[in-house]
C-alpha cells in the first residue's frame, strides 16, 4: 500500500468543561439523543496520559486534537453509585453467608450462626466502605488532576453530519468551551 493512498477517518466532536455537573449534564443528554455510551469517551489519567506520550502535559487543550491520548469510559455518578453499592451490599453478604455456613458446619447452633453472620456481614461491610472510599477518592483525584490543568476533556464519535451537529450542540448548550470536530484515523491505538 504506498503512502499517498488516503486514509479512512471517523468524525468527533470535542469540548472542555469547567467542572463535573456539566459535563454530566452534556453526557445525559448526549445520551438522551441517540448517542451510545460507547461513542464517549474522557482524558484518561494523568499518569496514563503521560506514559503513553512520553511527557507532561500543562494544559488539557493541548491534548484535544491529538488522536495518540488515552482514554476512558465515562462513569456517571449514578454508575459510581450503584458499584459502591454492589461492593458493600456484595461484602457484606459473602461475610454473613460464609460465618454462618462455617459455624453451621461445625455443628454450632442457629443462633451462633446468626450471630457471627452479623458480625461477619458488618466486618464485610465495613472493609466494602474502606473500599468505596478508596474508589471516590481515585475518582476525585482524576477529575481534579484534570480541572487544574484547563477543564475535563470529553470526546464523542460521531456518525454523520445530523450526529456532529447534535453533539456540538449538546456540548456547547452544557457550557464546554473549544467545542469543535476533528478527523480521527480509523484504527487508532488508544
Amino acid at each position: 500500500m504506498s503512502d499517498t493512498a488516503p486514509k479512512e477517518t471517523l468524525r468527533e466532536a470535542v469540548g472542555v468543561f469547567d467542572n463535573a455537573e456539566a459535563l454530566e449534564s452534556a453526557v445525559d443528554e448526549l445520551l438522551s439523543s441517540g448517542f451510545n455510551r460507547a461513542e464517549i469517551s474522557l482524558l484518561a489519567s494523568e499518569k496514563a496520559v503521560e506514559e503513553k506520550l512520553g511527557h507532561k502535559y500543562s494544559r488539557v487543550q493541548e491534548l484535544e486534537d491529538d488522536t495518540r491520548v488515552p482514554r476512558t469510559a465515562f462513569l456517571s455518578t449514578a454508575s459510581l453509585g450503584d458499584a459502591e453499592g454492589g461492593l458493600i451490599g456484595g461484602l457484606l453478604y459473602v461475610g454473613a453467608v460464609a460465618a454462618a455456613g462455617v459455624i453451621v458446619a461445625s455443628g454450632g447452633t442457629l443462633a451462633t450462626a446468626i450471630i457471627g453472620a452479623v458480625a461477619a456481614g458488618s466486618m464485610g461491610a465495613g472493609i466494602g466502605e474502606v473500599l468505596v472510599a478508596l474508589i471516590q477518592h481515585q475518582h476525585a483525584k482524576h477529575l481534579h488532576e484534570q480541572l487544574d490543568k484547563g477543564g475535563l476533556l470529553l470526546w464523542v464519535w460521531t456518525r454523520d453530519e445530523d450526529h456532529e451537529q447534535r453533539a456540538t450542540e449538546i456540548l456547547s448548550r452544557h457550557s464546554a468551551h473549544d467545542v469543535h470536530v476533528h478527523d480521527v484515523p480509523v484504527g487508532r491505538t488508544t
